[in-house]
């Protein structure tokens, strides 16, 4: 993220040191470093989420075109069974009563 060497370090805590003195440094190194790692701990679990809603828009996919297979089988089936109903002949039930 930064490039940040060990002459920049040294140079920022001396400053640090000049502006803040030796009282109020310590405490607001502390400060800096958790609002850092809050920042990073942020940004990595935002980093996750978006990971996380690109892999299930990924998996929709190809459920999508499964759910489209199986109704084009369905529909094919239908269709053969409603042509194999019509070329049946339909007699109508008899009215003897076997015992």
């Amino acid at each position: 993220m930064f490039d940040v060497g060990f002459a920049e370090l040294v140079l920022l805590g001396v400053v640090g040191l000049l502006v803040l003195g030796p009282e109020r440094l310590p405490k607001v190194a502390r400060t800096l470093g958790g609002l850092a790692r809050k920042a990073r701990s942020s940004w990595v679990n935002l980093k996750r989420s978006i990971e996380d809603e690109i892999n299930a828009e990924e998996l929709k996919e190809p459920l999508k075109k499964f759910h489209e297979d199986v109704k084009s089988t369905v529909d094919d089936v239908n269709s053969k069974v409603d042509s194999i109903k019509k070329k049946i002949p339909q007699t109508p039930p008899s009215s003897k009563h076997e015992p």
